[in-house]
């Protein structure tokens, strides 16, 4: 089947980069190489996009997104979008793919949400050569001294598949290697992924490559990928996938798509030198975080901006008449079910009665010293009785609203959110509000109580093994590292049934585990897993090929 071929040059151009930096990968794709970093100085208004809490459909940041950038190209302002590659297993699970909806839409959206640019199979093959590095060496005599219990590092695939879970590694004779109980993660979750995601130079990637720590010695010594001379040959194989991957939306405005870090239990955010590289040609960057400002709007303040040390601007806070009406409490969604019937009626009462979400991430938002604008992801289904109630709760928060139409209108239904955005970055221009939540100098349990305040917790509680474990890293080295608190998306608790803006709670941590090369230690609470499995009838079944044209058809 033949594609439609893309004017690429002229797709960087509109967003400022020079042809010289253009390396076509087929016909519609182009890796943008790292020279067009320059001098690294921020040229553009630089915009953040996050969400309420959202149902198990999610709430539409990522279409809302598309819809803004080609919302400000309609009103002759230079944009581009920076947004995270989907990950396979969630195309072939439950969510499906994550390219966008209707007329806002990042193209082509067959090859985004599969292999793209092989950028994910390049994480996992580096990720999986480090995990044989450590086998080979405890099978080639243990050097090192590893402590083979104490190991962490396990493999990664991206695909969901439950069954890795545990694994046991080694079995058969002795030339077989060491027999030893190991895992598998999704390639998302991996810490060679957010590594990626953070990097800002080639020196940088192979510099915190080989801070990864995979366990310790005998002797209670850290052992990294540096000790195991691993970190050199991850970095060859991640080379190229460290330049970004230049698309467009279904309007042909420039998208930057780089890397994939999970939302719930890493950065979830896309790469910091996409960002940097459109904050340096652009007037104005538009970027996604993970799930609600309590996570993704989070990490991206804590993490992706004290990377890149770029300024935002702006906070766009998506939200949608059915996140309100199911923070009322009163329906019960069902990931891989339709909505309930009742909850399509016409109820301003149930959006108002839900309101204390939307309220608690406008307050979540303000925390990091920006003012939101709450964008209205439009459905169908939704009724003007109940658009009009969330404008109401929004304005009587003193909050700027705006209404987003990009799934049916593209561009023009986004017209209204642009100019509330551009006037957004111009009341904020020279003020640099932007803060983040807490403070470098803050020590591991200290920053993760600042979190969690932030959720509205009254305290945290730790088992002991992971209370004693953040005390060892505390002493040991790893105090100015920042966090991230691994928790469900679909609650601002620990607790994914709790709707609303839960107070009277606290914040369970069963575990701690170091991310050094990506610099954060991770909190885990509840019981996340790092690798999902298939529904019951999972995505894959309906995604089938026409053998005669080659079209792929059922992937959504």
């Amino acid at each position: 089947m033949s594609e439609p071929t893309v004017d690429l040059q002229a797709l960087a151009q509109k967003a400022g980069i020079a042809p010289e930096y253009v390396v076509p990968y087929g016909r519609e794709v182009a890796k943008i190489e790292l020279g067009a970093l320059g001098s690294k100085e921020q040229k553009a208004r630089y915009v953040v996009v996050t969400a309420t809490s959202p149902t198990p459909f999610g709430e539409g940041k990522t279409t809302t997104a598309i819809g803004l950038v080609q919302g400000m190209a309609k009103i002759d302002r230079n944009a581009v979008l920076t947004i995270r590659q989907p990950a396979q297993g969630p195309v072939f699970g439950i969510k499906g793919g994550a390219t966008g909806n209707g007329a806002s839409q990042v193209e082509p959206a067959t090859l985004i949400n599969l292999h793209l640019t092989g950028d994910f199979h390049a994480i996992t093959a580096a990720h999986n050569l480090l995990s044989a590095i450590i086998d080979n060496h405890l099978y080639q005599g243990n050097e090192l001294e590893i402590e083979e219990r104490s190991i962490t590092w396990p493999r990664v695939l991206d695909v969901n598949d439950r069954a890795l879970r545990h694994i046991v590694t080694g079995l058969g004779g002795r030339i077989d290697g060491v027999t030893r109980q190991s895992s598998f993660d999704i390639t998302p979750a991996s810490e060679v992924m957010v590594i990626m995601s953070l990097a800002t130079s080639l020196k940088d990637l192979r510099e915190r490559l080989g801070r990864i720590v995979i366990g310790r010695s005998k002797s209670g010594k850290w052992i990294t990928a540096e000790d195991l001379q691993a970190a050199g040959a991850m970095t060859a194989l991640l080379r190229d996938a460290l330049q970004p991957n230049l698309l467009r939306t279904s309007e042909n405005t420039p998208v930057l798509i780089h890397t994939g870090p999970f939302g719930n239990i890493a950065t979830g955010c896309s790469s910091v030198v996409a960002d940097l590289i459109a904050a340096q040609h652009a007037d104005y960057v538009v970027t996604e975080a993970g799930f609600g400002a309590d996570m993704g709007a989070e990490r991206f303040f804590d993490l992706k901006c004290a990377v890149s040390g770029l300024r935002p601007h702006a906070a766009v806070l998506v939200t949608t008449v059915r996140s309100l009406k199911s923070h009322s409490g009163k329906f019960k969604i069902t990931a891989g079910k339709g909505l309930p019937e009742q909850m399509l009626a016409e109820s301003p009462q149930d959006v108002r009665a839900g309101q204390a979400n939307l309220l608690k991430h406008i307050e979540i938002v303000r925390g990091f010293g920006m003012e939101p604008v709450v964008a209205i992801n439009v459905f169908p289904t939704d009724h003007e009785s109940e658009l009009a109630e969330i404008e109401a709760i929004a304005r009587e928060a003193g909050a700027r609203v705006a209404r987003s139409y990009g799934v049916v209108r593209g561009g023009e239904g986004c017209i209204e959110l642009a100019q509330a955005v551009e006037q957004a970055c111009q009341d904020s221009e020279g003020q640099n509000q932007a803060r983040p939540l807490y403070e470098r100098e803050d020590d591991l349990k200290t920053k993760i109580a600042k979190v969690a305040a932030m959720y509205g917790a009254d305290g945290v509680d730790y088992t002991p093994a992971a209370a004693k474990l953040l005390a060892t890293y505390q002493a040991e080295g790893f105090g100015e590292l920042n966090v991230v608190v691994a928790k469900t998306p679909m609650s601002l608790s620990a607790d994914p049934s709790v709707k609303g803006a839960p107070t009277g709670w606290r914040l369970p941590i069963r575990e701690v585990r170091l991310a050094a090369g990506a610099g954060y230690v991770y909190a885990i609470s509840g019981n996340l897993s790092t690798m999902p499995g298939l529904p019951s009838t999972p995505g894959a079944a309906r995604i089938d090929v026409d053998t005669t044209t080659g079209e792929i058809h059922g992937l959504h």
